[in-house]
């Protein structure tokens, strides 16, 4: 019997070359004996052979050589060692004519009678072994035929192709989806309708006036250094209205105010007074194109005549006693944003004006803006060190400080002085000691004497601390100079005590505050009353829009508002030196006069 793979004994007959070696091993002498055919049958069943074949398991990284073991039922002979499998495989069959011959490269052929390989069929059938590999046995050859058979099939399927291909229509359509194709215009779409005077279009009726050619430089004309006449942008308009404008601020200009001395009133009367002030509609007008960058409001009691400089360099000029729609002017003496405006206090006449390069002054006796200072270094803000108005205090966006002399032929300064700030938004001057000037930079806060100032290292005399941002602006207060009020992009008011001017000011009161004005808006500066010496005036951007009344204290004491007639932010703000008036400039260059 023989034990067949599946691992169940089969019956097998002997083949011819086992019964011969059979008979080979029989002892002397019992060759002889005659044996009946059921006898014969019998010791034929007992002399059966078990063909054992012990192959051994795969070892990582090297293959164990196959052994084949003959035994004769349980005998030492059939036991496998451990960690080999047992194949039991009945003998090959031999041929009807001849000896069998076993095959070349099995333990048979090489002269081990009755060794067969446990995976082999009895022939090569076309898995002999290459030239190189007739070592191997005839599981390996198999083993390589299956290879070369399975790699001629997968050949043959060309999948490697088809896989291509698929990749390539993806590829094309993924890239076709994500180009979204742009939708095309409908022809019967609604057109929209433009004014002929957007789309440049003549009116039909109308002869077209034949205008020279320009180039683009002269379209939109730089101002000139040098003095400048005072005349209006749209030099097209009714010269007798500007006439009548420029006259009117002559003549309040020649009335000398009646010399009031300032003091603080109380409380409750100052209350009053601010009650009492209210906006209509006929008191908000568009006096210039664009954002508004400084007010100044004319000391005469009479007439409230207004200034303002926007953005883009233009000065207007506002009778708002008038209540015709002539009752404002714009010129155009500057290039850049006019950052500061100030009437002469000594001579109204005079409007001086600063911007980037230069420092005017508007003289309404001659009709011109004579140039003052010119200088390459962009210009932030001024203010009168002297009472009659002949030398100014002026100061760089680069940090520096100048001194200007107009008494003085040219247009350079008299004295540069760098008082080691990065940034000097604004300068102010000591309403009683003019040798103190106030420079607000970046988060610098100092003062200074100006009779020490030279070129560089200069100390300041008192610093004002505790600013963690860029700091807007600083004032001195209008009567004493005691008290000074800054606004600070850290959202906070604060009036510090100078009544001593020590080497460290000390805080009175800090008022929390929203300063966040963005890109679009003028930052908040805060401005003192000049009617009342503990209380400052702030632009707002709380709803619904307002003008804020602070006291020294931090107490909010009054909102200016008007819900039909103020809608937006106003940033610049103005108090008359002598009356209920208060005007605050928007971002979209209109005015607002609260009075009386």
């Amino acid at each position: 019997m023989a034990l067949s793979q599946a691992g169940t004994l089969e019956s097998e007959e002997p083949s011819p070359q086992t019964q011969q070696r059979m008979q080979e091993s029989t002892p002397m002498g019992t060759a002889e004996l005659q044996l009946s055919p059921e006898q014969g049958e019998r010791r034929a069943v007992a002399a059966r052979q078990l063909r054992v074949l012990l192959t051994p398991l795969a070892a990582a990284g090297r293959r164990l050589p196959q052994k084949r073991l003959l035994g004769a039922g349980g005998g030492a002979e059939g036991r496998a060692p451990a960690g080999k499998r047992l194949c039991l495989e009945p003998d090959p069959p031999t041929p009807a004519s001849g000896p069998a011959t076993p095959p070349a490269g099995t333990a048979a052929g090489s002269g081990l009678d009755g060794v067969w390989d446990a995976d082999s069929d009895g022939s090569d059938g076309g898995d002999a072994a290459p030239d190189g590999y007739s070592q191997l046995s005839a599981y390996e050859r198999k083993r390589l035929k299956n290879i070369t058979e399975n790699a001629k099939f997968f050949a043959a399927l060309k999948l490697h192709e088809s896989a291509a291909r698929l990749h390539q229509i993806a590829t094309k359509s993924q890239s076709h989806v994500t180009k979204r194709a742009k939708p095309k215009k409908a022809e019967d779409e609604t057109v929209r309708r433009r004014s002929m005077r957007l789309q440049r279009v003549e009116p039909s009726g109308m002869p077209v006036l034949e205008v020279p050619a320009q180039p683009e430089a002269e379209e939109y004309p730089q101002v000139p250094a040098g003095p400048l006449p005072m005349v209006p942008e749209d030099q097209m308009e009714n010269s007798k209205l500007t006439e009548d404008l420029l006259t009117t601020w002559m003549r309040i200009s020649e009335m000398k105010a009646n010399a009031t001395e300032k003091h603080t009133c109380d409380v409750k009367r100052y209350q009053d007074s601010l009650n009492s002030m209210v906006l209509s509609e006929d008191n908000v007008k568009k006096v210039v194109k664009y954002r508004v960058c400084s007010m100044a409001i004319h000391p005469s009691e009479s007439i409230i005549f207004v200034a303002a400089g926007d953005k883009s360099g233009q000065i207007g000029l506002w009778n708002v006693n008038c209540k015709s729609e002539e009752g404002a002017c714009i010129f155009i003496p500057h290039n850049y944003p006019v950052s500061c405006l100030h009437f002469s206090p000594f001579n109204p006449a005079h409007l001086l004006s600063l911007s980037n390069d230069t420092l005017r002054c508007g003289d309404v006796t001659r009709a011109v803006f004579d140039e003052i200072c010119r200088s390459e270094e962009n210009l932030s803000s001024f203010d009168f060190l002297e009472d009659n108005a002949s030398t100014a205090i002026v100061g760089h966006w680069d940090g520096d400080v100048a001194v200007v002399d107009r008494r003085t032929p040219g247009t350079s300064s008299e004295l540069s002085a760098d008082i080691g700030f990065k940034r000097t938004r604004t300068v102010h001057v000591h309403p009683v000691n003019k040798q103190y000037f106030i420079a607000a930079g970046s988060v610098d806060v100092c003062i200074f004497d100006v009779r020490y100032l030279k070129s560089n290292r200069n100390k300041p005399v008192s610093s004002l601390k505790g600013h963690t941002k860029s700091v807007a602006s600083a004032y001195f207060s209008p009567v004493t100079g005691n008290r000074v009020v800054t606004v600070c992009a850290d959202d906070k008011l604060r009036v510090y005590d100078t009544t001593s001017l020590s080497s460290t000011a000390a805080v009175l009161s800090t008022v929390r505050h929203n300063n966040n004005t963005g890109r679009w808006l003028t930052r908040f500066r805060a401005v003192w009353d000049p009617k009342q010496e503990d209380c400052f005036v702030v632009g707002s951007m709380a709803r619904p829009r307002q003008i804020e009344v602070f006291q020294d204290t931090g107490k909010l004491l009054h909102s200016f508002y008007n819900l039909d007639c103020l809608g937006s932010v106003c940033s610049i703000n103005v108090v008359h030196p002598s009356k209920n008036i208060l005007v605050g400039g928007n971002s979209s260059g209109r005015l607002h006069v609260f009075k009386e």
